[in-house]
């Protein structure tokens, strides 16, 4: 489906920006989280909606379990309204069939095969985005102009001028998104806090990778000269408005409320008056409440008097502004992903705490924040290394370090693609050592160990060595597909003398679950036969889908 592409390549987005959002993050509180908070909440929501897909669910469940998803994962001030938004836009959008459109040809560009009414479906697309807004708007106790509540209402009005000229979804979601970047450039002549950082709003700039990001799915569209391309963006100027002040709010309360919809006026008007930053989302019964405070407790009790309050989550600010570093150093925990059953055991022989991807599911952030929490790193003094071992894992693990560093966990992410590369780090991991030489040790193990995979060809595709048929032996290298054949052997060979380019010492193999006994050994004799210089190790990994994972050190 369209839509499950939909959501995957919007968690990408979000999760490959939030670096960048978070350096812009200077309002409300300038506590480096909005692209953290943003990517965990969208990140829940396609959760969410996978499983109800696996259940077996229709798409306009599975669209109710998206929003559901967020509002219940929404975190921090731009998380929430970003949950209000995709609650308030994706049933219209399911209504406009582009979340049901088929996803069986993704070579096809959706935009060829138009809806029979084009017309109809860019004014319900501009319809969501004005819904969407407005709903963002009233969740918001007290809204401020220069931020994500500006850049929705732009983005539908640029949808709403498209849409009244009969302009097809496509043009819809391009003026949209035109609109949206125009705003957010606009923001820091809008939020003095911004023009002094000398930044955009980081919540508005979340807004717009989302709404980039679905017109570039949705419509098939690809375009390198975008205006909403992802630009270098200067790093926020400290100023004296970027300390918190003693007569703030000094801490963010959230929490899931259960309590009939007429209950939330009274209860945004019992917040507002302790605090800034009320937002309140949901209806039917769920709602999602944030707000600064520092009565904890009586913003607590005003969502007792609503309903019931439940997964409380209260932040205190300058936990998140000041630095750990000074803290005692406890035990250093590594957390790996293993793809397989031997894989997991090599990784915990090393001392690694591990998080078994074994089924070929990627893993989630709080998956990886429980493993640190768990692994003998949690607390205020705790040291861990994350070793995602897979580029589409990458993200999620800095989301679980942005996490865990919030929690006083001092955190770093070696960046590791393959299986191979967290073998090589492990190996020279030394605990002995201080936390920045370890990192440093780690990170050139991992970096210097060329990667390559055999693997078995699904269907017919056309790849940098060649066009190849179901059934194709295909050798990957560095993550290329650059070699195409018959045999696991002999493409193993082939990977491995790729991998060599005439230097290395070290040659790794890691058998998968499927491959023929003794092919790995019979791999070894054949690279020693051939370079007696080499040291070979050979390894049960047991990981699906790779018969053979090969390094080279």
């Amino acid at each position: 489906m369209l839509f499950a592409r939909w959501r995957g390549q919007v968690v990408a987005a979000l999760g490959a920006a939030r670096a960048e959002l978070d350096a812009l993050n200077v309002f409300p509180v300038p506590d480096g989280d909005t692209g953290t908070n943003v990517y965990l909440t969208v990140e829940a929501a396609a959760e969410a909606a996978a499983e109800a897909e696996s259940a077996g669910a229709d798409v306009a469940e599975v669209a109710r379990a998206f929003v559901d998803g967020a509002l219940r994962g929404a975190r921090g001030n731009s998380g929430v309204i970003v949950s209000q938004l995709l609650r308030a836009s994706l049933p219209m959008l399911v209504r406009a069939d582009l979340a049901a459109a088929s996803d069986a040809d993704p070579a096809v560009d959706p935009a060829a095969t138009p809806p029979a009414d084009p017309a109809a479906t860019g004014q319900l697309l501009a319809q969501a985005l004005r819904a969407a807004s407005d709903a963002a708007w009233a969740a918001v106790g007290d809204p401020v102009e220069g931020t994500i509540l500006t850049v929705a209402r732009s983005a539908a009005d640029g949808a709403e001028v498209a849409a009244s000229r009969a302009a097809p979804p496509a043009s819809v979601l391009r003026a949209a998104t035109v609109a949206a970047q125009e705003a957010l450039e606009r923001t820091p002549q809008q939020l003095e806090r911004l023009r002094q950082a000398g930044v955009v709003d980081a919540g508005g700039r979340a807004l717009v990778v989302l709404l980039d990001t679905t017109e570039r799915v949705l419509t098939g569209r690809v375009d390198h000269r975008r205006a909403t391309a992802r630009q270098p963006l200067p790093i926020p100027i400290p100023s004296p408005a970027d300390q918190l002040s003693a007569d703030g709010p000094s801490y963010e309360v959230m929490y899931l409320l259960d309590a009939p919809d007429d209950a939330i006026p009274d209860l945004r008007a019992a917040l507002t008056p302790l605090g800034d930053s009320v937002v309140i989302v949901g209806g039917e019964g769920l709602w999602h409440v944030h707000v600064h405070v520092d009565d904890v407790g009586a913003a607590i009790e005003a969502g007792t008097a609503a309903g019931r309050p439940h997964r409380i989550l209260v932040t205190h600010f300058a936990d998140q502004v000041d630095a750990p570093a000074a803290q005692p150093r406890r035990r250093r925990a590594v957390v790996v992903t293993a793809a397989g059953p031997g894989l997991a055991t090599l990784f915990r022989g090393a001392g690694a705490v591990v998080v078994d991807a074994s089924d070929g599911r990627h893993t989630r952030a709080h998956e990886l924040l429980a493993a640190i929490t768990s692994g003998g790193a949690g607390g205020v003094a705790g040291e861990a290394v994350l070793l995602p071992n897979d580029r589409a894992v990458v993200a999620a693990a800095e989301a679980a370090a942005h996490q865990a560093r919030e929690r006083g966990v001092r955190v770093a992410v070696i960046p590791t693609r393959a299986q191979v590369q967290g073998l090589a780090a492990l190996a020279v991991h030394d605990p002995g050592r201080s936390f920045d030489d370890d990192v440093v040790h780690m990170s050139a193990a991992a970096g210097q160990a060329r990667h390559g995979a055999v693997t078995i060809a699904t269907g017919q595709a056309m790849t940098t060595a060649g066009p190849c048929e179901p059934g194709a032996v295909l050798g990957v290298v560095d993550g290329d597909f650059a070699v195409v054949g018959d045999d696991i052997f002999t493409v193993g060979v082939q990977v491995v003398d790729r991998l060599l380019g005439g230097s290395g010492e070290l040659v790794t193999i890691v058998a998968g679950a499927d491959l023929a006994a003794g092919l790995a050994e019979r791999m070894e004799r054949q690279v020693v036969a051939a370079r007696p210089d080499l040291d070979v190790q050979v390894h049960e990994g047991g990981q699906r889908r790779y018969p053979l994972l090969l390094a080279v050190e």
